[in-house]
């Protein structure tokens, strides 16, 4: 392999040991794999974490199909959009659904009535984030919906916060934590006890317990990433001493080796030229691999435990480095990309911020065709 990603199942696990350590037993923990696992892998993902977790959260029915095709057992919420048409796929694998539209209700009770089965949906009501979900003014006429179908089960009750990790001040999120306890309230009243409610993400796991109710949804940080470092801080602040562990590295090897002369331009465009003799690498991996063209310049990779800075334009299938100060390099030496060789370490959070992103975006972008290893 000229490039692969190896996920630490030693790591993974530690991560995910904590946060059940934070929830307690009675508590069910959701390991989030949606979107390629956070570009983990989505399959190697949920082998290692079905050891740990009690459900699977993923954002379409093709990715829970194939959880199921790999004989992953745990239950799975699609947490996503599933079109009309897909929806029988839903039925007949036993997949709970998020639900909020109406057409989406109906169809499922339609099919619960037409294949005599029973449907678990998770309401996804809006507190505040004005992503999907419902409002008050709609909830009770979608509740008339569903109990006009015996087979329609609601299941589970869920929101999500939209201002819990980014900030120290934890107003928004808590004033959002109280408008879904009214939801909670407002299906009592309707005869509705809801056995799943769930609102904690990563951040709310670490800073808030009562936001736990009956599961949680381990997103960023059962790979080993702070969902950001206002959440880090904010842990620092409540005394809550957790040690994430991140789970990824992204690796390369050397295609070749050359030496250019002061004054010579490297890559696209002549944006830059080396200003004294320089030993070059050229590492096989590019734009297309999910490796941000906006590190042309500055970014760096690890090669024989030393900081080697990118050089010129990133390429789509290649980049190039300056190793003049690096001893014995050779083609089909490894790089590290993202990850840890020797005392040195390059974090999705140090290339997030050089790109202004954050450390999500960084991981999740690598190029789901390139291999996952479990190590």
């Amino acid at each position: 392999m000229k490039t692969w990603v190896e996920i630490s199942k030693n790591n993974l696990i530690h991560n995910l040991k904590t946060f059940r350590s934070l929830i307690g037993p009675d508590v069910a923990l959701m390991s989030v794999v949606k979107s390629n696992a956070y570009g983990h892998g989505l399959i190697e993902t949920a082998k290692i974490a079905q050891e740990e977790a009690d459900w699977f959260g993923v954002d379409s029915v093709d990715e829970a199909l194939e959880l199921k095709k790999q004989g992953i057992e745990k239950p799975i919420l699609i947490l996503g959009y599933t079109l009309n048409e897909r929806l029988k796929d839903v039925v007949q694998n036993d997949f709970s659904q998020i639900v909020y539209n109406e057409d989406t209700i109906k169809k499922l009770g339609e099919l619960s009535n037409e294949l005599n089965k029973k449907i678990n949906v998770h309401f996804k009501v809006e507190t505040g984030t004005s992503r999907q979900g419902i409002g008050e003014e709609e909830i009770i006429e979608r509740l008339k919906i569903v109990k006009q179908y015996p087979n329609l089960i609601i299941q589970g009750l869920s929101t999500h916060y939209a201002n819990i990790e980014d900030t120290t001040d934890h107003t928004y999120a808590m004033k959002q934590l109280e408008r879904f306890k009214d939801y909670i309230q407002l299906l009592k009243e309707q005869g509705i006890d809801v056995p799943i409610k769930h609102t904690a993400c990563s951040a709310a796991i670490i800073l808030f317990p009562e936001t736990y109710f009956d599961m949680v949804r381990a997103g960023i940080s059962q790979y080993g990433l702070w969902s950001s470092k206002e959440t880090l801080v904010s842990a620092n602040g409540k005394a809550r001493k957790i040690e994430l562990k991140p789970a990824l590295a992204w690796k390369t090897r050397i295609a070749q080796v050359k030496e250019l002369e002061p004054g010579t331009p490297v890559s696209y465009g002549l944006t830059e030229k080396v200003s004294r003799k320089t030993k070059l690498a050229i590492l096989p991996i590019g734009y297309w691999d999910g490796y941000d063209r906006h590190l042309s310049g500055m970014g760096n990779v690890l090669i024989n435990g030393s900081r080697c800075k990118i050089l010129g334009r990133i390429c789509m299938n290649m980049i190039m480095v300056d190793v003049t100060d690096v001893d014995e390099v050779k083609p089909e030496d490894e790089a590290v990309l993202l990850g840890r060789q020797g005392d040195e370490e390059i974090t999705a959070d140090e290339l997030a911020q050089k790109i202004g992103t954050i450390n999500y975006e960084v991981v999740t972008r690598i190029n789901p065709l390139i291999k996952r290893i479990i190590v």
